[in-house]
């Protein structure tokens, strides 16, 4: 379980996140909604230990996150905007991966780039916006992490790939211990994947339920 206790972050005199207190439960696919600017993005960065809070703590499974690398590997962060180096292919990723993640399952990642029909070997860098976050999300699963950052990972992928990523995430969860926290700004990019939805605003969680509520 990961608890995020009394977090605040401010840059400036502005508040990107101001005293939030959750839990992220086992097994249930978590979304965050909100505005550009509502804090999202230095929620999971903070929840990856990329940023270290002014007040408050997160703990994934009991440790503290920032500077923890026990704790980092726990799970696989997806940024909105991944950086890869120029000549890489999605292979090339893989390995690089798999010195962080020596439980990287390379036979499922070869299994999962067939079926969604992305070529191994074929350089990143010619690949489409949703093409590159089809194999973000497939490198992602593949590490074999508890837990799963997504930063508007689903931004940009059709409903067909939304559906099938949505399938693969339910096959995980039911299979392994999984758990998905993903960040959006649209709803529609969620409704069809998450359990429980928590609403940011200016920092601040307006709400937090089941997405059936």
């Amino acid at each position: 379980m990961i608890t995020i206790s009394n977090l605040t972050k401010k840059y400036g005199d502005k508040y990107a996140l101001d005293n939030i207190s959750f839990n992220v439960k086992k097994g249930e696919v978590l979304g965050f909604l909100g505005p550009n600017g509502a804090g999202k993005s230095t929620l999971l960065r903070m929840m990856a230990g990329i940023i270290r809070p002014d007040e408050g703590e997160i703990q994934i499974d009991g440790m503290p996150v920032y500077e923890n690398e026990e704790a980092k590997k726990l799970f696989f962060y997806i940024s909105d905007d991944s950086y890869f180096p120029a000549n890489y292919t999605a292979m090339d990723l893989v390995r690089f991966y798999r010195n962080f993640y020596p439980q990287f399952r390379t036979r499922f990642f070869h299994e999962l780039m067939e079926q969604f029909h992305l070529e191994e070997n074929r350089r990143i860098a010619t690949f489409s916006k949703g093409m590159k976050k089809q194999v973000l999300v497939i490198i992602g699963v593949c590490a074999a992490t508890k837990y799963l950052f997504c930063d508007e990972t689903f931004d940009g992928l059709d409903p067909v790939m939304r559906q099938a990523v949505k399938s693969l995430f339910a096959s995980e969860i039911m299979n392994r211990e999984f758990t998905p926290v993903i960040a959006s700004h649209n709803l529609r990019e969620l409704e069809d994947i998450c359990d429980h939805v928590g609403l940011l605003h200016k920092g601040g969680i307006l709400l937090s339920k089941d997405l059936e509520d």
